[in-house]
């Protein structure tokens, strides 16, 4: 199912694990796989030009995500955020060589959270947040509101069946 270039990816995980005090944190998930991400950031300021200084990610889910998680960290250390949010699903398919069609959503939930780590950054420190990722934030919750609600739902019902 998986080539080998994604299943070394899996297995050579560079940027596992959090950030103490990490400048910016974005979560990503989806309920019906399962998957769920969670991107550190560390800025640093040079030459008033911000860059990402060190990522680290923490994912639940299966060997794609944890892949694509990976690789969205390979390819954000060290660059600009601005460069950073230029980073898509599709570079992250390239360079795992293809993912197969039903786990190409993992590549998206990792530059999700990439996206949401970095307006949280921007959102803690007061600044300007480009329109595009403001509207990446805004359905994004809404997505998580839709999970929220339906996880309520099967509480409920399954509170229902126990009586």
């Amino acid at each position: 199912m998986y080539n080998k270039k994604t299943i070394k990816y899996f297995k050579n995980l560079k940027h596992f694990g959090s950030i103490k005090n990490a400048d910016g944190i974005g979560k990503a998930g989806n309920v019906i796989c399962g998957d769920f991400m969670i991107l550190y950031l560390k800025i640093e300021k040079k030459k008033n030009k911000e860059i990402i200084k060190d990522i680290k990610f923490q994912t639940y889910g299966c060997l794609a995500a944890i892949a694509t998680s990976s690789v969205v960290c390979e390819l954000a250390k060290g660059k600009e955020i601005k460069k950073a949010l230029e980073i898509t699903n599709q570079k992250i398919n390239e360079i795992l060589g293809g993912l197969p069609p039903i786990k190409t959503h993992c590549s998206l939930l990792a530059v999700d959270a990439l996206k949401e780590a970095i307006y949280n950054y921007l959102k803690k420190n007061n600044k300007e947040i480009p329109e595009d990722l403001e509207e990446n934030h805004k359905r994004i919750l809404k997505e998580q509101e839709i999970i929220e609600k339906k996880l309520k739902i099967l509480a409920e019902n399954a509170q229902k069946e126990k009586k």
